[in-house]
């Protein structure tokens, strides 16, 4: 994934920098965070706060309310698996069990060895080809059919 989990308050700085300009700056310098060291960590939140004058709670407030921000460090493979209504319906929450079961990690969670992150993601727009998932960014489709085997054949490259 080319980013380290260890917080850098200067390389934070660095990038902080990079999107103060913008109005509304806390979700521009939260997503260069996670992209740079890849999980907004608590020193983070209160680094973050401190900057741009909010309360710690505001800025965990806002890590913990969207989806795309980790609190804690993702593994080296990120799975997520879509778990909208159309891929239910179309049986996520069975290709979900059979991921939980072959991977041995549940979802919202990574592996102890901290070899993969199974996470739920909320539409990828593969609606009419559902079941879906995304692997590191790739996205696999049909997961109920022939495409559960392709989307395992991409964890652990």
């Amino acid at each position: 994934m080319g980013h380290s989990s260890d917080f850098d308050p200067a390389e934070a700085a660095r990038l902080a920098l990079e999107h103060s300009h913008q109005e509304g700056a806390l979700l521009p310098i939260l997503h260069a965070l996670q992209g740079r060291f890849g999980w907004i960590a608590p020193e983070a939140v209160a680094w973050v706060a401190e900057r741009l004058n909010l309360s710690r709670a505001e800025v965990h407030g806002v890590v913990s309310f969207y989806h795309d921000f980790r609190d804690h460090p993702a593994g080296r493979q990120v799975i997520k698996v879509c778990q909208a209504e159309a891929c239910q319906a179309r049986g996520a929450r069975h290709v979900t069990a059979q991921l939980e079961e072959r991977l041995g990690v549940k979802l919202g969670q990574t592996a102890p060895d901290r070899s993969l992150t199974l996470e739920p993601v909320y539409c990828l727009g593969l609606c009419g080809n559902g079941p879906a998932a995304l692997v590191d960014g790739r996205p696999y489709a049909d997961l109920s059919g022939r495409g559960l085997a392709r989307c395992l054949k991409g964890v652990g490259r």
